[in-house]
């Protein structure tokens, strides 16, 4: 397949995407191909973005506090006080089915692949890449055996992934010393959060994931990503739904207001570093790597301005390792012919979407277990104007 007529964020020609085997094979300013031609007008091609940390069986869950809280563990103990029966409704729907309807969160926003944290992930065809080549521990606090787990020597090759300095507080800032004092086997860490870490600290991290939404929303402070860049990998992560809006550009959008990370490096932080950090192929739009890819409306904007201003109403079509998951209405003729999959039709704010798999069965039988599920796409569909 060939994706003509889009441009790529710090590109500003005009280009021809080559796709054959899952790979991308040549960026060219005009491609003849005799394979299948998709003809884009006014759009921008991106890497399939890398959300470095969600949970995705929470994502049923709508967010919980109704406070500003010194740390995670105050949060924890706050919510299974106030909100025990809601947390109970929605951990009687099967495990399975809540992660299948938090691959689709994902993939709706043009995300390809999700650092699961927590257990690996029971569902065996989640369209999307679930990374899970680490060990998830959850935290110093809430995990009873932390320490034995951290110095696994089984696991001395995988990094350990871990909440770490989620507060405001002194203890989330001594919690994280705690951590680097007990990482005996000098495991790769890679931390969550850390809106207590100070520089010092950041150096013992090989990345921090920065989920600046879910920050704000429990403590209304985030991590000093401006200082803390100097010292470690920045990544990006969105959390569940239980402290975050649904769609990633929601968050991507309140990062770059900060304005601790620059355009290109909060890009970056999406794309090529998480990339780098767990290994992956992807992450860039060049010869030999994995065809993960997301094309959307530029509205007539150029590079990241173009690519800030996006919207899951914008995104005109996901592929992932060069299979279609998901495209947009006005791509549908163009399309016929190519695509073999089953899709469901989803309306996304104010345009119809095609979504590979049964997208309306899922959320039927997820409304079996809590009827009052709530989704962020009509169900049932809404008709066809």
């Amino acid at each position: 397949m060939v994706l003509n007529n889009v441009m790529i964020p710090g590109n500003d020609a005009v280009l021809g995407i080559s796709i054959s085997e899952g790979k991308i094979k040549q960026l060219a300013p005009a491609l003849a191909d005799d394979r299948e031609q998709l003809t884009l007008v006014d759009a921008i091609a991106f890497p399939g973005l890398i959300n470095s940390h969600d949970h995705l069986d929470f994502n049923l869950f709508p967010q919980f506090g109704n406070q500003t809280y010194e740390s995670y563990t105050e949060w924890g103990k706050h919510i299974h006080r106030e909100y025990a029966g809601e947390i109970a409704s929605v951990l009687k729907i099967p495990i399975a089915l809540r992660e299948r309807w938090g691959v689709y969160k994902n993939l709706l926003c043009g995300v390809t692949t999700v650092i699961n944290h927590g257990e690996k992930a029971v569902i065996n065809d989640p369209l999307i890449t679930i990374f899970d080549n680490c060990q998830s521990i959850h935290s110093v606090q809430f995990e009873k055996n932390w320490k034995k787990r951290l110095n696994n020597p089984l696991k001395i090759n995988s990094p350990a992934v871990i909440h770490t300095g989620e507060g405001t507080n002194n203890a989330a800032h001594a919690e994280i010393d705690e951590l680097i004092k007990w990482n005996l086997l000098k495991r790769k860490l890679i931390g969550i959060h850390g809106v207590a870490m100070d520089p010092v600290q950041a150096k013992h991290f090989k990345a921090l994931v920065w989920c600046p939404e879910s920050n704000y929303f429990l403590l209304n402070k985030t991590a000093a990503i401006d200082q803390l860049k100097t010292k470690t990998t920045i990544l990006f992560g969105t959390d569940s739904t239980l402290t975050g809006h649904w769609d990633l550009w929601h968050h991507i959008r309140l990062a770059r207001k900060t304005q601790m990370l620059t355009d290109a490096e909060l890009y970056n932080s999406l794309t090529s570093l998480p990339a780098k950090t767990w290994k992956l192929n992807t992450g860039s739009i060049a010869d030999g790597f994995d065809a993960d890819i997301v094309v959307a409306k530029a509205n007539r904007k150029a590079g990241l301005q173009a690519f800030y201003e996006v919207t899951p109403d914008d995104i005109l079509l996901v592929m992932h390792k060069g299979e279609i998951l998901l495209f947009d209405e006005s791509l549908y003729h163009q399309l016929t012919g190519i695509i073999s999959q089953n899709y469901s039709k989803v309306f996304t704010g104010n345009r119809f979407k095609y979504v590979q798999g049964d997208i309306h069965g899922l959320i039927s039988e997820i409304k079996r277990y809590k009827p009052d599920a709530g989704f962020p796409i009509p169900y049932p569909a809404q008709p066809a104007a």
